[in-house]
């Protein structure tokens, strides 16, 4: 649409979404000379605007300063405010986070494409430049690569164009606008408009100018659009490059094409005459195929001549030679099964919002490559540029998003009620809906990482979604198409290429597999990572192997959507929906990353780094099975490190050099020489499988996978060691019957028990006092995300309770051959039936034998956890374990843990989820010492056929569960030790409502028991 006068009518007239705004192209870059194209840096045709703008705010269209766009206003006084960035980061208004609700909602009671009238923020833009020189005389144009939601823009007082679509970029000619001297460019910005029903991602709520701002210009004969595409015969061997371009200007001229190799060697050349629609095609026979194992990019470097023969533009275009289509009823690339090993990404930085920077984008896809993942789709909306370059040149493959979603106009509270869906069946909403496809589409085109295009996210089906599928298999046969909302609308089925769910349960994806399917599948969201979840992973990545139609999935999400905020201390913390006075607000659900806000990994990385492994290695005592999964590339470019381990101690490694071509397998022999001489104990082998070189993505050393085995020589007498004590007499203990304590006393230890307190209340080693507050039965942990999903609070909050005050019924006192036993029955108010006990055993050397024991009865909840916690001094907070790790692992998501000796702090183990909860356990324990600084302190012990789960932090489960910011725990004052024979897993299929699966739960009906032994350590 062309217009010279706007109105404010624009923004909820759904057929207006671009006035005079021109047309979207691909994204590639162009120079002056050859030389300027090899380099690919900066532009001298660009001219960058970002930085400090002039800026006032306004709550409301009616007190916007209206006429602010005119030369005459003065914005002199005006603040300032940063571009790219939101406004609402930047001292103005607030952020507002909800899900799938609209933000509105509760507020206005609206329907599309109404808007809300109490309140709409603007943001007025007042930019002043002055023109390049070397601008002088040419045309010119301005680019705005993100604004949210919609923008109207003046130029020297005169109407240039308006604006909708956040995510795609929005060009406009100012040539005649444009004067010598200063020029006022003044952009007016909507956060609310018909775009906004459209856009109801699962983000934070933001507004204004994010991405992003340059003026650019073209040479007298430009290429405007470059259509890349490229084909492989039948044995994926041979290529075909086909570009096509598109001309502004005087079109009399020529083009010259030369095409590089990886190693830029020239392998093409091709001349044509400079029309518009000018076409080329280059084979390249034994061409260097692209992959995310292997991305091999060729250069295509165009020359565009004029009539005169003289060079006046030159594009360097990264090329792909790859090929992905459907191959019976399966997806291939270059001819291989393709399985997607991916995560869902928003563009967020825990400062900037979404105005996230190059550095944010190294990060992130140098995380992606170090941890497995191969795949991203780019929920739910097209993101920067440079994020494309960055896949193609590293090695990701995209599902690529267009901005669409509509989650809260068909989905309340869970029900699917389409009654008032947009856009659906309306052609009203066609336009609209096809521009965003059209703008997402033709700008990026040209990047052959991106493997499928997405019709949007939540939308429901409809007929116009389903003309947008069919606008993308028109324009672009060699990609497919996805979209998982036809599963709520199958009359347009045909929309996606594969069927595609959310979060479905692994009994419903095998049912579907098991059904004569027609399409692959993939999950386009599974394992829903708020806060300590994951758990289960492996039950999906298990089907990979099982079904040729499973293609993989993408974890929801990436990145925890936290923005730094400050607690009324002064204190920074990363905080979530709601902390903003925002209403409504869907809270904390915008923490589900593996990667936290602040670009430090999860813990949950651990598990997803192992089960994303292109590459196994199964070791045992004679060798190390490899097998090598991925589809091209054989592991000559790693070495294979074997370390034999003692009980921690490394013994013997060696280094390999495996040749395992892809897709097979190879037994290598491995022979240390210590295996004939090895003393009783526990033993393993690691295998790690490491970079040989550096790459871009990680330097040399780095693991990409790793197996482990663990085995025992001499099991009686491995077993015997940590009973060593039990040999011993109990003669030269003291035993003190008092009238209220029992206690027991050797060589420089005192051990008391309190019959009035039913419990252990002193263990002091050589005039150390270790208890600070008495174990105690613990049945509940501080409850997850996921269990909060489950509603466990409400269902088994009679654990809680039991766990705050188990009462003490009996103490019973006994002494044997070699040391005595005090054993505490405790009712629990759970159950007038239930009781658990626990006995303490002394012997002469002071350590203690801890038994607990649980007989369970029918009737009641699922048990969260087993265990006995207590408290010691907080001095004692320097952690050194023996145990699965080295990150915090539970029953279901263990799979990446290793058998191993590291250190840690207690406060390192309170895991930075958004909301306080479980988190730090370690499965496997056969030791942890508990020490100060001095070295001094206890240490906890398990058999190593019988290891016990432990978890040790600051703070207690009663603490953490009425945590809801990390600012509201207490102050440090004890070291709260939780040993565990059991706990149930995290979960993780979803977290509103999805249980834990069974074999992870604790039936209440068990028999349940554990042992651990305590003994002082360290320098006494």
């Amino acid at each position: 649409m062309k217009s010279n006068t706007p109105t404010l009518d624009w923004l909820s007239d759904v057929q207006v979404f671009a006035v005079n705004r021109l047309p979207a192209h691909s994204d590639h870059r162009y120079y002056h000379t050859k030389e300027e194209a090899l380099r690919d840096s900066g532009m001298s045709m660009r001219h960058d605007l970002n930085g400090r703008w002039r800026f006032a705010y306004s709550d409301h269209p009616d007190s916007r300063p209206a006429d602010f766009y005119q030369i005459a206003h003065n914005c002199s006084g005006w603040a300032f405010i940063e571009v790219p960035g939101h406004i609402q980061l930047q001292g103005y208004d607030h952020p507002q986070y909800v899900n799938t609700q609209y933000p509105w909602d509760g507020v206005e009671a609206l329907r599309p494409p109404q808007l809300p009238q109490q309140r709409n923020p603007v943001g007025s833009y007042v930019k002043e430049f002055d023109l390049p020189p070397h601008f002088a005389g040419q045309p010119v144009y301005i680019s705005f690569q993100g604004v949210e939601s919609a923008f109207y823009v003046w130029l020297n007082g005169q109407f240039v164009g308006y604006s909708e679509d956040s995510f795609t970029p929005a060009a406009f000619d100012l040539s005649t606008f444009v004067q010598d001297g200063v020029n006022k460019l003044a952009v007016e910005v909507y956060q609310r408009s018909t775009g906004s029903w459209l856009e109801d991602q699962d983000f934070w709520r933001f507004s204004g100018i994010f991405r992003d701002v340059y003026l650019y210009t073209v040479p007298s004969l430009h290429i405007r659009d470059l259509a890349v595409k490229t084909d492989l015969d039948a044995l994926y061997e041979s290529g075909q490059l086909h570009a096509q371009f598109h001309l502004q200007g005087d079109t009399e001229g020529h083009i010259e094409v030369e095409l590089l190799d990886p190693n830029k060697k020239v392998v093409g050349r091709e001349r044509v005459d400079a029309a518009n629609g000018a076409a080329v095609t280059i084979h390249v026979p034994q061409a260097m195929l692209w992959s995310a194992e292997h991305p091999q990019l060729y250069l295509m470097l165009v020359s565009l001549y004029d009539s005169q023969g003289d060079l006046v533009e030159v594009v360097p275009q990264q090329v792909g030679f790859r090929k992905f289509v459907m191959i019976d009823k399966v997806m291939h690339l270059n001819g291989k099964r393709i399985v997607f090993k991916g995560v869902n990404r928003h563009e967020f930085n825990c400062s900037r919002g979404r105005a996230i920077t190059k550095e944010d984008m190294l990060f992130d896809i140098r995380t992606l490559k170090q941890n497995n993942l191969n795949a991203v789709r780019t929920s739910h909306y097209p993101n920067q540029s440079l994020w494309y370059e960055l896949c193609d040149q590293y090695g990701i493959y995209v599902i690529d998003e267009m901005n669409l979603e509509s989650h809260g106009s068909w989905q309340k509270l869970g029900a699917v009620d389409p009654s008032w869906v947009v856009p659906g069946d309306r052609p009203e909403w066609r336009d609209i809906v096809m521009d965003r496809a059209v703008s997402m589409y033709e700008r990026d085109k040209n990047h052959p990482s991106i493997l499928i295009w997405s019709c949007g996210n939540e939308s429901y089906g409809g007929e116009v979604i389903y003309q947008v599928s069919q606008y993308f298999r028109a324009s672009d046969p060699g990609r497919l198409v996805h979209y998982e909302g036809v599963f709520h609308d199958r009359r347009f089925n045909e929309t996606s290429d594969m069927e595609s769910r959310m979060y479905a349960r692994v009994t419903d994806v095998e049912a579907y597999l098991n059904d004569n399917p027609t399409k692959p599948y993939i999950t386009c969201e599974y394992m829903h990572a708020m806060g300590n979840s994951l758990g289960g992973m492996h039950k999906y990545t298990e089907l990979e192997h099982k079904y040729p139609m499973y293609q993989g999935g993408f974890i929801w999400d990436f990145m925890d959507q936290s923005l730094i905020q400050v607690d009324r201390f002064g204190n920074e913390y990363l905080s979530y929906g709601g902390d903003y006075g925002d209403r409504p607000t869907d809270y904390n659900f915008c923490g589900n990353g593996i990667v936290y806000a602040d670009r430090s990994l999860s813990p949950k990385m651990q598990e997803v780094k192992f089960l994303y492994q292109n590459v196994k290695l199964v070791p045992d005592r004679d060798g190390v099975s490899v097998i090598n999964e991925n589809l091209f590339i054989g592991t000559d470019t790693y070495v294979l490190e074997c370390t034999l381990y003692h009980e921690g101690i490394a013994l013997e490694r060696h280094v390999l050099h495996p040749s395992v071509a892809p897709q097979t397998e190879q037994r290598l022999p491995l022979e240390f020489n210590q295996s004939s001489r090895l003393t009783p104990g526990e033993y393993w082998i690691d295998a790690a499988l490491r970079l040989r070189e550096s790459t871009l993505w990680a330097e040399a050393g780095h693991e990409v996978a790793f197996g482990q085995y663990v085995f025992q020589v001499d099991e009686d007498a491995a077993a015997g060691t940590i009973a060593a004590a039990a040999n011993e007499s109990s003669a030269g203990l003291n035993i003190v019957h008092g009238d209220v304590n029992i206690g027991v006393h050797g060589k420089d230890f005192s051990i008391i028990f309190s019959k009035q307190l039913g419990s252990l209340v002193s263990v002091n080693y050589a005039g150390r006092e270790m208890i600070a507050a008495p174990p105690k039965p613990l049945f509940w942990r501080a409850a997850t995300d996921n269990d909060r999903g489950t509603e466990m609070g409400f269902h088994a909050a009679a654990w809680y309770a039991a766990s705050l005050a188990p009462k003490c019924m009996d103490v019973q006192f006994s002494e044997q051959e070699d040391g005595v036993t005090v054993t505490f029955t405790y009712a629990l108010s759970i159950s007038k039936e239930l009781r658990s006990t626990v006995a303490y055993t002394v012997y002469r050397d002071g350590s203690l034998r801890v038994r607990s024991a649980y007989r369970g009865i029918e009737g009641l909840p699922d048990l969260p956890i087993f265990a006995l916690s207590f408290k010691v001094p907080a001095a004692y907070n320097q952690l050194q374990w023996y145990a699965m790790g080295p990150a915090e692992n539970y029953a279901d998501r263990c799979h990446g843990a290793r058998l191993g000796c590291f250190e840690n702090r207690a406060e390192d183990n309170v895991s930075a989820y958004l909301v306080p909860q479980e988190s730090g356990n370690r499965m496997g324990v056969r030791r942890v010492r508990v020490l100060d600084a001095e070295g001094t302190g206890i240490a906890i012990q398990a058999d190593p056929q019988h290891p016990v789960e432990c978890a040790i932090s600051p703070y207690t489960a009663f603490e953490l569960e009425h945590a809801q910011h990390r600012y509201e725990l207490p102050p440090v004052h004890y070291t709260v030790i939780t040993v565990a024979g059991r706990q149930m897993g995290v979960g993780g299929d979803d977290s509103w409502g999805a249980p834990v699966h069974d074999e992870y739960r604790i039936p209440s009906n068990q028999h349940l028991q554990f042992e651990f032994w305590l003994k002082p350590d360290g320098n006494r």
